[in-house]
This record gives C-alpha cells, sequence and structure tokens, in this order.
C-alpha cells in the first residue's frame, strides 16, 4: 500500500459505501496513479494529501415552523473544500439523504470540475437534510430563511458562492437571496441560479444539459461523427435532462427515454422538440410529470422501470449519483452503446465505474461533462460584478467554448485504453495539474 492509499484508510476509517467520499478519494487516487509516479514535485509536495481534505467544513441546525406552527429541526452544512483558484463555489440541495459524506464527495469533485472550466473558481458543495417536496410554498420560504440566516455570515461574492442544485431551484434561490440581501443589506452576487429578473443570466437554466450534449459532440466530432441519427437514451426529468434532450433532438438525434424516480417514459421513434418543451413548461404542474405525458401524447409511461432497458448508441444519465450499475453497464454494452456521459455528478456507481475501463465505450465523466451550469454561473458572477448582462447568444456561445476546450484538456491529458482516450483519468490529470500548480505557488 503506498502512502496516498494509507492516508485514504486513515482518514476515511477504510470504509466505501457507494456515495461515500472514501470512493471518490480512490477513485481519483487510482485516476492519478500514473501521472503521480512520474511527477515528483506534485508527491514530495503532497499535493493529494492536501487537497483530498475540505479547507473548512460548517454544520449548523435549521429550525423552522412548519403551517401547524410546530418547529422542525434539520441540519445544515457547507463543505467549502478548495479556494486556490478562485473563491468557492458550488450548489446546494436539499433532500433527506442529505449528508456530510456525500457532501465532502461532491465538494471534492466540484474543485476539480471548476477548474477545468478555466475560470476562477474554487470548490464547495452544501445543502441540508430537508426536502422541499410534500411542503408548502410558504413552509418551504420559512426553511429557506431560516437555512440562509445561518449560511449568509459564510458567503459572499469574494469569498463562497452558492448556486442551486438537487430540489433548489429559482423558488428556493429567489428565498435564499431575498434573505441574504435583507440581512447584508447589500444587493450582490452572493448567490447564482436567480431569476432574470434580478441578477440571473440568460442560458444558466439550460446550460448544463446544453453543456451536457456540446462536450459530447466534441468528442464525436473527434471520432468524425455526428448525432445526427443516434439513439439516446437519458435518465432523469429536470431540468438537466430534458434540455440534453432538447439540444440533442436539434441535433437530429432520436432521444427515446427519459425518468424519474417513480418509473419511466419512453418514445421508441424519438421524442420531438414540441413534447419535450411541454415537459419543460409542466414539470412543476403535475405530481407525476411523466405519467401525465402519457396522457397528453403518444408516448409510453412504465412505472419502476430504469432507462438503460433499451439499445441504445449514447446513454446520459441526468438523475443522481449511483444511477448506472454494473447491471446496467453491461445491458447497455450488450445493446451496442457506444457512449456514456454523465449529466449527473457520480451517475456510475463505483463497480460500474472500474469495469468501463475495459469496455469498448467511451466515458465522459460528469465533472468534465456537465461543469457547463458551474461555468454559466461564473458568468452570472461576472455580470452581477459589472452590472453588464449579456444577450442569449453570446452567452451560449461562450459555453460552447467553454465546454470544447473541456474537451480538449480531457483529450489531451488522457491515458489510453483499449484505443481510447480515457477521458475519466484525463479530466483528473487535467483538473489535477491546475489545482496542484496553485497550491505549490502559494506555499505551504
Amino acid at each position: 500500500m503506498n502512502s496516498i492509499d494509507t492516508f485514504i484508510e486513515q482518514r476515511t476509517g477504510g470504509s466505501n459505501p457507494q456515495t461515500s467520499y472514501g470512493a471518490v478519494l480512490k477513485q481519483e487516487a487510482s485516476a492519478l496513479r500514473g501521472f503521480l509516479g512520474q511527477n515528483d514535485s506534485f508527491t514530495r509536495h503532497k499535493v493529494f494529501e492536501r487537497l483530498a481534505l475540505p479547507e473548512r467544513i460548517i454544520e449548523f441546525n435549521v429550525s423552522w415552523l412548519d403551517d401547524q406552527d410546530v418547529v422542525q429541526i434539520n441540519t445544515g452544512w457547507r463543505v467549502q473544500h478548495s479556494s486556490l483558484i478562485g473563491p468557492y463555489k458550488g450548489g446546494l440541495r436539499f433532500h433527506p439523504d442529505v449528508n456530510l459524506d456525500t457532501l465532502k464527495a461532491l465538494a471534492f469533485e466540484q474543485s476539480f470540475k471548476n477548474a477545468l472550466t478555466g475560470l476562477p473558481i474554487g470548490g464547495a458543495k452544501g445543502g441540508a437534510d430537508f426536502s422541499p417536496k410534500g411542503k408548502s410554498d410558504t413552509e418551504i420560504l420559512r426553511f429557506c430563511q431560516a437555512f440562509m440566516t445561518e449560511l449568509y455570515r459564510h458567503i459572499g461574492p469574494a469569498r463562497d458562492i452558492p448556486a442551486g442544485d438537487i430540489n433548489v431551484g429559482l423558488r428556493e434561490i429567489g428565498y435564499l437571496f431575498g434573505q441574504y440581501k435583507r440581512i447584508v443589506n447589500q444587493f450582490e452576487g452572493a448567490v447564482t441560479g436567480k431569476s432574470r429578473h434580478f441578477g440571473g443570466s440568460h442560458v444558466r437554466t439550460e446550460a448544463t444539459g446544453f453543456g451536457v450534449v456540446y462536450f459530447l459532440q466534441s468528442l464525436l466530432k473527434e471520432q468524425e461523427q455526428t448525432l445526427e441519427g443516434k439513439t439516446v437514451c437519458i435518465s432523469g426529468a429536470g431540468n438537466v435532462a430534458l434540455h440534453a434532450a432538447l439540444k440533442a433532438i436539434q441535433a437530429q438525434a432520436k432521444v427515446i427515454t427519459l425518468s424519474n424516480s417513480r418509473g419511466l417514459l419512453t418514445n421508441e421513434s424519438g421524442f420531438t422538440e414540441e413534447q419535450i418543451n411541454w415537459l419543460l413548461e409542466n414539470q412543476y404542474k403535475h405530481d407525476n410529470l411523466l405519467e401525465s405525458a402519457e396522457q397528453e401524447f403518444d408516448v409510453n409511461y412504465r412505472s419502476d422501470s430504469p432507462a438503460w432497458q433499451m439499445a441504445c448508441d449514447i446513454a446520459i444519465p441526468c438523475a443522481t449519483q449511483n444511477e448506472l450499475t454494473l447491471e446496467h453497464l453491461e445491458k447497455l454494452v450488450e445493446s451496442g452503446c457506444q457512449v456514456i456521459v454523465e449529466g449527473s455528478n457520480m451517475a456510475l456507481t463505483d463497480e460500474a465505474l472500474q469495469a468501463i475501463k475495459d469496455k469498448d465505450i467511451y466515458f465522459a465523466p460528469g465533472k468534465a461533462a456537465n461543469a457547463g451550469g458551474v461555468a454559466i454561473s461564473t458568468l452570472e458572477m461576472s455580470q452581477n460584478a459589472t452590472f453588464s448582462p449579456l444577450d442569449y447568444d453570446a452567452i451560449d456561445e461562450q459555453l460552447q467554448d467553454i465546454m470544447q476546450n473541456i474537451y480538449r484538456q480531457c483529450a489531451d491529458n488522457a491515458i489510453e485504453r483499449n484505443g481510447k482516450p480515457d477521458l475519466h483519468s484525463g479530466a483528473s490529470i487535467a483538473a489535477f495539474k491546475i489545482l496542484g500548480e496553485a497550491m505549490i505557488a502559494q506555499g505551504v
């Protein structure tokens, strides 16, 4: 066991659950092992070990009143992982399964992702074990205000700039930003993902999904291919999944699946732009959006079915972490799938991630492929600072350039496996170089 393996065992207690911080550290150590063996400076300065530990972890109580005037108690966290290349940046997620271990893993990955954008932003992640689902609008307002009443002292436009993530959309961001503004008595870009009516940016809602497809198109272009005529399976039915589907359809791909936690929506002839736009317009208006879509269009809905049972050329998981298992991977490869692109963070289980190295398939990790959202969040920060909003086309063009550049970095640093570039190792090495050089330059 080398020094990095020993360090990970000591810091994680040897545990390795699927979503754990320890598992992510082991994945990154594996991807970087060959590179570190050839770069004594990074090893001598213990860059990996220092980068593995968050700079700061903030944990706090969130007490709020529900509609029955009963006090509810949740826990909030902010993991400020790395400020080596800029202020902390990363999303907030509200979900009953949120815990510190998962947030540490996501914050570590966020630092790598943000480095790949080429923009001056560090990495962070945060949230609470609270779910807006089943809560009234007033209860969500009270919770967001209570959450920000503690968080505000740890964030700011030059310190830490949270954004949205799972269950934190325009509504929640609006409530969070409103409370921040009341407390600090300043209108400043301390939160991104805001409505365009008060400092938000064009393309922010579409950015992650569009960016996934722009990255995919760069990958295919390298193989002298396009999306035209390709069959695509997508999981998820939120902003990332629906905008990835929309952009893929506009590129003449045939998107045949969407999914949510309850089931699978399929259209074997391919969803149309009209259908995707209907889903986007109605995603918050139905108890089960996909089941309602079956009643609206000639599509099929099945409960409790994964997206990966249908044959496809390209798979884009856009739902949540650990959604694509080894069994799913085997089925996709058997069906002839050529490319898997992570639209969600850490979509593949650790088992699937290890196995994919030996498969004849291209794999694009989320830290690279889904970086479009944080990239546009950073452009929103710039627009807030200068009070100079950009138009839609200008921002979309910048998004395309950023995603093409991220792909280029991954490909240029990738180790070749089975005659294909290992983009997972390429992304890790490219980001690690940026962070490691900044760390060494700034001293101990």
